[in-house]
């Protein structure tokens, strides 16, 4: 009987980030190929789907776990902590991982079951790629099915609570980054040149104006300046400033209002102030919308091992489950990581860590879930 336990504090102790993860997956790949899965590694560069088959393809669902670690020096002092400079589990993608794995050998030695099931472990979920390079190498034509489903644990939400909601539910992420070209010069004499110091300042003023007067107050939105780099030095007028950030929202034109807008007061400030001015924007995480019917399935699903807030509102944070989203209906979920310690604190902070005793609670949902009907 594997403990679980032992082995999440395993994969919190050997922490990997990125793609490149080679120990995570094969321990994952060892233990349900000896479970008699159909256990296929490589599926995106590192990802691995294993699939428990009881069932036509028509009813298959795909429940999806992340297994890539964050680049941030770990706080916590406990004997398995991360034995890697540099990387720690600080989002609980150790323990999405282990309740996966458990949940398909608890399915596996469930004679009951009629649905096939596949198991998908993703990298890169932190960085926004890892989804669509599994569905660029074929994830949905060889693994058919008619729906797909995530989890992700939320500290300060009590043990055996979960909470989702219909529609929008997780935040895209957009970033830019905006290059301001002036003329650097002598600090006592600015009149000489063009200071792009006082071209970003403003700038960074005028961006606060696009969620105020651009988007609707019913739409949530955010735009921050996250950087403010210069060349210049004590005595010296830069000649160039760089300005990166973030934003986040809920829908594609408000993503779309806030570029525009965005490259409107760049060009407008650069020619009041006698500067250039380029911006670069993309998106990194498209919204995460969840399908009617599928959220009243996972909801149903929680609700049979805990208790479930159906209507949770939507929260800022921004998942790369979302891709799967755009092409299978599906539903993503959060469940409850404890109210005390490390286990409420924030996610991606240094001291956070991820509750073994929630092991169980999602081990019940995900076989739950594979029970409930579509």
């Amino acid at each position: 009987m594997l403990d679980l336990t032992s082995f999440r504090r395993d994969l919190h102790s050997h922490p990997e980030t990125g793609f490149d993860l080679e120990r995570t997956p094969r321990m994952i790949a060892e233990v349900l190929d000896a479970a008699g899965l159909e256990v296929v590694r490589g599926v995106g560069k590192s990802g691995l789907v294993a699939t428990l088959r009881r069932g036509p393809d028509e009813t298959a669902v795909g429940f999806r776990a992340d297994m890539d670690a964050l680049p941030i020096k770990e706080a916590n002092r406990f004997a398995y902590r991360s034995k890697i400079e540099g990387c720690f589990h600080g989002c609980g993608h150790d323990g999405h991982s282990t309740m996966l794995l458990g949940a398909a050998l608890k399915l596996a030695q469930d004679p009951t079951l009629e649905r096939t099931v596949h198991f998908i472990f993703q990298p890169d979920e932190e960085n926004g790629n890892g989804a669509a390079a599994m569905i660029s190498d074929g994830l949905f034509d060889r693994f058919p099915m008619a729906a797909i489903f995530g989890l992700h644990n939320m500290p300060g939400m009590a043990l055996g609570q979960f909470a989702t909601q219909a529609g929008p539910f997780c935040a895209f992420e957009d970033n830019f980054e905006i290059t301001i070209e002036g003329q650097g010069g002598h600090a006592s004499m600015p009149e000489k040149g063009v200071d792009p110091i006082v071209a970003g300042s403003a700038m960074v003023m005028q961006l606060q104006s696009i969620i105020s007067r651009t988007v609707s107050p019913s739409e949530h939105a955010v735009v921050s300046v996250t950087e403010f780099l210069t060349d210049g030095a004590r005595n010296i007028l830069p000649s160039n400033v760089t300005l990166r950030g973030d934003c986040r929202g809920f829908s594609q034109d408000v993503s779309q209002a806030i570029e525009r807008r965005m490259r409107a007061i760049v060009e407008g400030v650069c020619t009041a102030q006698g500067a250039r001015g380029q911006v670069s924007y993309s998106t990194s995480f498209r919204p995460l919308v969840n399908e009617d019917r599928a959220t009243n399935v996972i909801a149903a699903a929680a609700r049979g091992v805990g208790s479930v807030d159906a209507h949770y509102g939507r929260v800022g944070f921004s998942e790369d489950f979302a891709e799967f989203l755009a092409h299978r209906p599906g539903a993503f979920i959060l469940m409850g990581n404890g109210t005390e310690g490390s286990h409420a604190m924030p996610l991606h902070n240094p001291s956070y860590d991820f509750n073994d005793e929630a092991i169980v609670h999602g081990i019940d949902f995900w076989s739950q879930l594979a029970h409930q009907a579509l």
